[in-house]
């Protein structure tokens, strides 16, 4: 007789587990509709956060881009420019061109050196006295510089911000939802493994929302500084190699 009721027990307990994994819908869409309460604010936190991310990334491809595109122009025409004294020229090409960061800075170099070349030969009222025109170059490269960088670097420090604190985020929708599960089964005074492992994993699901966010966002940070980098070095290089020539100009 106890074996009948150990046997009957346990086909209960088997129907009600199927009964309740019947009622949990793995799909995403199922997933997405289980979230409800404050998850519900977390996954739209999410889901901004994501839409944020990806139009920094697209600005910034574009962005990137059209900056390689203007310097490489820029870079082909400087040197003819410059071995016929077009000193006017190049400064124009560099305002045509001033979506590149070579124009950009180069551009204020040429034209700091151009400026600083008729204050050395200007008499009269104009006259500046003698001054080191190389300083005055680098110290307008150096400027430029700054601030090119910085317009490459914009918006890289949200993207940064996002790939961290999106696991964040998340975490917090899933501790919620688990305390939430926990006071229910303690309301309802009852609930299996079935009932339990249902909860938490439709809590979970804003941590997978979470690191959806995260990987992309830390993925395209760690590409786009990588591309910053290099236009950094295109910059260093590019500004020496002018340097020098207004070093060898002026000997």
């Amino acid at each position: 007789m106890s074996l009948q009721i150990i046997e009957t027990l346990h086909q209960l307990v088997l129907a009600q587990a199927a009964d309740g994994a019947a009622k949990l819908d793995f799909s995403l869409k199922g997933m997405v509709s289980s979230i409800e309460g404050f998850g519900i604010v977390v996954a739209g936190i999410l889901a901004v956060m994501s839409v944020f991310s990806l139009g920094v990334v697209a600005e910034r491809m574009v962005m990137y881009a059209r900056a390689a595109g203007a310097s490489r122009r820029f870079a082909e025409a400087l040197p003819e420019l410059l071995k016929a004294h077009q000193l006017d020229e190049a400064v124009e090409l560099a305002k045509k061109e001033k979506a590149g960061h070579l124009p950009r800075v180069l551009g204020l170099a040429i034209s700091e050196y151009k400026h600083g070349f008729e204050a050395l030969h200007a008499s009269g009222p104009k006259d500046v006295g003698h001054f080191d025109i190389i300083a005055a170059c680098n110290r307008a490269i150096e400027r430029s510089s700054l601030r090119t960088v910085n317009e490459l670097r914009r918006g890289l420090g949200s993207l940064a911000t996002i790939g961290s604190t999106a696991p964040f985020v998340g975490l917090l929708g899933t501790v919620w939802g688990i305390i939430k599960a926990f006071q229910k089964m303690a309301l309802e005074g009852g609930g299996g493994l079935g009932t339990v492992s249902g909860a938490i994993a439709e809590a979970l699901i804003n941590t997978a929302f979470g690191l959806l966010v995260a990987i992309p966002a830390v993925m395209f940070f760690n590409y786009l500084t990588n591309k910053v980098e290099d236009m950094q070095v295109d910059i260093t290089d590019a500004s020496t190699e002018l340097v020098d020539f207004f070093l060898k100009e002026g000997r």
